[in-house]
């Protein structure tokens, strides 16, 4: 791997013909060296779920496979339709969030990027997010979004937050922190 670069690899694909070398190359990739974006293709489908569990992005068949692959090492270019209302103006599409919207609200990202979230996946399950639910890294998030946006929602989302953003975030923290002295 270091013969290859992996220091400075921006992702890694562990696509070899056996799962458990697919599995400790990504988990090395990941924790060793720290690469943000690596996926597993994995065959066996249950060890495939139990991995994606354990926060290892797997794949499985070929077509599907190259689609997850060149979505988890460039998600800055997709984000697929999960499911198309009857008018096909709306889509259910996985959102490609950048590392650094984590412990932001989720209210802030729909604010951000003009999306509805509908479900979050965390830790291979999925959550009906609260009100005051937050983004965390590894989580899938889930949101509906008008068809002609998605180009505009995969740009704002696979960016650092903006200065908008962040600045709203303050502006509330010191708003709740004003209600809570006037509490006491």
């Amino acid at each position: 791997m270091r013969r290859a670069g992996i220091e400075d690899a921006y992702a890694f694909a562990a696509v070899s013909s056996g799962d458990n070398s697919n599995i400790i190359a990504a988990r090395v990739a990941r924790e060793t060296f720290k690469v943000k974006h690596v996926v597993a293709r994995i065959y066996d489908p249950s060890r495939a779920e139990f991995y994606q569990r354990m926060g290892i992005p797997t794949v499985a068949s070929v077509r599907w496979s190259s689609d997850q692959v060149l979505r988890r090492i460039l998600p800055e270019h997709a984000i697929t339709g999960d499911f198309r209302e009857a008018s096909g103006r709306l889509q259910l599409g996985e959102l490609p969030l950048h590392e650094s919207w984590s412990g932001l609200h989720l209210d802030r990202i729909e604010e951000a990027a003009g999306v509805r979230v509908a479900f979050v996946t965390r830790f291979g399950e999925g959550i009906l997010p609260a009100s005051d639910s937050s983004y965390q890294q590894g989580d899938i998030v889930h949101a509906m979004m008008r068809v002609e946006d998605v180009e505009n929602v995969a740009r704002i989302l696979s960016r650092p937050p903006s200065d908008d953003v962040l600045e709203a975030v303050a502006l509330a923290a010191t708003e709740e922190r004003g209600h809570g002295r006037e509490r006491s």
